[in-house]
């Protein structure tokens, strides 16, 4: 069996079940270490920064080493068996990859917020903030359906990188490698565990406040160097299937000219493109906490967020995930000639 063909299973699979709650899953197990980490290291380093952001790389080494490995394993079972066993074994990679993928779960996240508006337009819009308030960092108690519906084509376009295309890069990258005869390094499983580590990291850990200012730097800078590529292929790569193809080079050059204003290297940027290929206007005021954050305007004088555009983006995401496996299954097949 090619190792392409594990990915796109893997990606039917993640389409076809998401993440069941009965189906441990490896980034709770992520996080179950950080806090165990955190919790053994933060008091020895106490207010020292310098402590803070050495405990912050021993966690983030830790986490990412044992995730590779982890994934590492698992491939070697699979390329080392023979028979039933290597079917066993690849059905369990086949899962292993998929539980990578967050393709479903965001989908059916954001719609079930979407979902969740009232009817009634002088209707306080209660649920809809509650299960908004499950998905995105934000305050979400004071929120009007128009900032709500933002707020899910904010986190459906910046969680699309995040949570499917930059682990498929690193899944693509680990295919690539074993085509190559790297055979005994890290494959597609051990490169995505091991960046789903680093986004568990940052999301977990990678706040500018109270002591996580020095802890979580560690984490989020490799996540930052790690999502770098790919979120800049899915820049150039979602205008393809989303407009026509001579607006591509104006697309491109909106969303970086919109993006780069943002102080994230790749959340500005995917929200951008995102916003100038589905004609939807992001970004504004957000309150985290007791703090207001002004974010750039994208696509400045495109369309109000409403349940058409956010439905519009999370297609867009379908339709580029396709795109990236039917080019990458091709690509597979002609190097094999």
């Amino acid at each position: 069996m090619q190792p392409i063909v594990l990915v796109i299973a893997a990606a039917g699979l993640d389409w076809l079940i998401g993440d069941p709650r009965w189906l441990p899953h490896p980034v709770v197990w992520m996080g179950q270490a950080i806090r165990y980490l955190r919790q053994r290291l933060e008091p020895w380093a106490g207010d020292r920064p310098r402590e803070l952001r050495l405990s912050g790389g021993l966690i983030t080494t830790a986490l990412v080493l044992t995730s590779v490995g982890a994934g590492w394993l698992i491939e070697r079972f699979w390329l080392q068996s023979s028979g039933l066993w290597q079917w066993a074994a690849g059905l369990i990679l086949v899962m292993a990859l998929a539980s990578a993928l967050a393709a479903r779960s965001l989908h059916d996240s954001v719609i079930a917020v979407v979902k969740a508006l009232p009817d009634q337009d002088d209707a306080e819009p209660t649920l809809a903030r509650e299960r908004l308030s499950w998905i995105v960092g934000r305050e979400t108690n004071q929120l009007c359906g128009n900032e709500i519906l933002r707020a899910a084509a904010e986190t459906a376009s910046e969680n699309a990188v995040d949570g499917v295309f930059a682990p498929l890069f690193w899944m693509l990258v680990g295919v690539v490698l074993w085509r190559a005869g790297w055979l005994q390094g890290p494959g597609p499983l051990a490169l995505a565990w091991g960046f789903k580590a680093s986004s568990t990291l940052d999301s977990m850990l990678g706040y500018k406040r109270g002591r996580l200012r020095w802890l979580g730097t560690a984490g989020a800078r490799l996540d930052d160097a790690l999502t770098w590529l790919p979120c800049r292929l899915v820049m150039v790569t979602l205008p393809l299937i989303s407009r026509s193809w001579w607006m591509w080079p104006s697309l491109v050059r909106a969303a970086e000219r919109d993006g780069s204003l943002d102080p994230s290297p790749n959340a500005g940027r995917s929200e951008a493109i995102y916003a100038h290929c589905a004609d939807v206007q992001l970004g504004g005021s957000n309150r985290y906490g007791d703090t207001w954050i002004d974010k750039p305007l994208l696509k400045a004088g495109g369309a109000e967020a409403d349940p058409h555009g956010v439905r519009t983006i999370l297609n867009l995401s379908a339709r580029l995930e396709s795109l990236w496996l039917f080019a990458a299954g091709g690509l597979s097949l002609l190097t094999k000639q």
